[in-house]
């Protein structure tokens, strides 16, 4: 008998726009300057954040609801940036300026808010538990070198899809498949890791832009 497995409370998607320009990604670094300083300020917050979670559920077992919806907002606008410059390059619209979900956007992030959380888990999972997978995403973010530059395989592969853009004006269907799984994989460890879910995330690259449905286990 088969069941089927609930899908990842960390759902990551997008759509690969078209057409997109073959020269744009040139400049994207400097497009994306007013949303990394945003971003730093944002990541300075959520690290006392964290803490305050940290201790919320130890002693409660609930993550307090609006330090959960910043944290996942924070996320969300760092995947949206993320989408639009050297994570994929598979967008020419600018990213908002929000926390918030924007539905009409190619790039989304939400993340299901946990009734109850391991008071066990919170205090090893953050470090312990995933140091794994923080090996593995290393190598995805920050363990590639090409001659002088020295990058992740996930902005190598980006660049990659780039340059055929600008020579055939397409963007790699495959490589873009490919890319989404990476930048999945290291979002799932992320939330997993910023204490927002107890589901360990998967050792698994699940391409495309949709998440996947579900799986079937015996």
């Amino acid at each position: 008998m088969t069941t089927l497995a609930l899908s990842s409370p960390v759902q990551v998607e997008a759509r690969l726009d078209r057409p997109l320009s073959r020269w744009l990604w040139l400049v994207k670094w400097v497009l994306a300057i007013p949303h990394y300083i945003v971003l730093i300020l944002l990541w300075i917050a959520f690290c006392p954040t964290f803490v305050i979670a940290l201790f919320a559920i130890l002693f409660t077992e609930r993550y307090p609801r609006p330090l959960f919806e910043f944290n996942v907002g924070v996320l969300r606008w760092t995947w949206r940036v993320s989408y639009y410059a050297y994570g994929a390059l598979a967008t020419d619209r600018y990213p908002p300026f929000s926390l918030a979900d924007a539905p009409d956007y190619p790039a989304r992030l939400t993340i299901a808010y946990p009734d109850r959380l391991s008071r066990g888990l919170v205090l090893v999972k953050w470090w312990l538990l995933a140091i794994p997978h923080y090996v593995v995403i290393g190598f995805f973010l920050g363990g590639v070198r090409v001659g002088l530059w020295s990058g992740g395989l996930i902005a190598v592969l980006a660049l990659i899809a780039a340059v055929v853009l600008a020579v055939r004006e397409r963007y790699p269907r495959d490589l873009f498949d490919l890319i989404m799984g990476l930048d999945r994989w290291v979002l799932r460890v992320a939330a997993y890791a910023a204490l927002m879910t107890d589901v360990y995330p998967p050792f698994r690259l699940d391409m495309g832009g949709a998440e996947p449905a579900g799986e079937r286990s015996p």
